[in-house]
């Protein structure tokens, strides 16, 4: 196993080599597909790290295409020696010009907040990957997804405890809390967990999810210093 591709974790993005994108070209793809397909490949855009199944031999891609090929998540497998490098996605700050110029501000103190919890807010979804590849994948209805980098279980309940309070008339604001061992909760759903709403959170890892109802998955999944 390339041990780069052994590192990845779910909504990191990775840069094909050109035998990873022959591979994927040469596959069964529709005409919208293909054409999809060989825009990424000639503008080397990025593709992004989807749940892998434990043992399999290949890496699981994904591909949300744009509007413009008719907005669908495609599922790819590539030879995990064919990625190049990866990277995450785009820091909150880097999707601003997305929004109204009169959101902006309010946005910017949003991200501030966020990071006065040591978390430095990224941005999948519509959002990210229209910044990404300056393609159109926004519609009126668009959420902004975040992916919420937290140490622990007391920084998770920092970072929610800001975002529950935000108020503003932009999007709704969606995202992941992301634990060190790459273990990932909804951030509503981690608030209502840790106040007692419900009996058990949903918890998204790179080969499945799991129903856990108390905070030892996190502290099994603990990553030494």
């Amino acid at each position: 196993m390339n041990a780069m591709a052994a590192r990845l974790r779910r909504h990191e993005l990775v840069w094909l080599s050109r035998e990873g994108w022959l591979q994927l070209l040469a596959g069964p793809h529709d005409e919208e597909l293909l054409a999809c397909l060989r825009h990424w490949c000639e503008a080397r855009l990025p593709l992004v790290i989807g749940r892998q199944q434990p043992g399999a031999p290949e890496l699981a891609l994904g591909l949300p295409t744009p509007i413009a090929w008719g907005r669908r998540k495609v599922a790819l497998r590539v030879a995990r020696s064919t990625v190049l490098y990866h990277d995450g996605f785009p820091r909150a700050g880097e999707v601003a010009r997305l929004l109204p110029l009169a959101l902006r501000a309010r946005w910017a103190g949003l991200i501030d907040a966020v990071a006065a919890c040591s978390t430095e807010p990224r941005v999948h979804g519509s959002y990210g990957w229209q910044r990404l590849t300056g393609l159109r994948y926004l519609l009126p209805g668009s959420d902004i997804d975040l992916l919420l980098s937290v140490a622990d279980a007391q920084a998770a309940d920092a970072v929610a405890g800001q975002l529950a309070p935000f108020a503003w008339l932009g999007p709704r604001i969606d995202g992941e809390l992301i634990f060190p061992d790459g273990s990932a909760v909804a951030w509503r759903e981690w608030l209502q967990w840790r106040r007692g709403a419900v009996q058990c959170v949903l918890v998204k890892r790179l080969d499945g999810v799991r129903l856990e109802q108390d905070l030892q998955w996190l502290q099994a999944g603990a990553v030494p210093a």
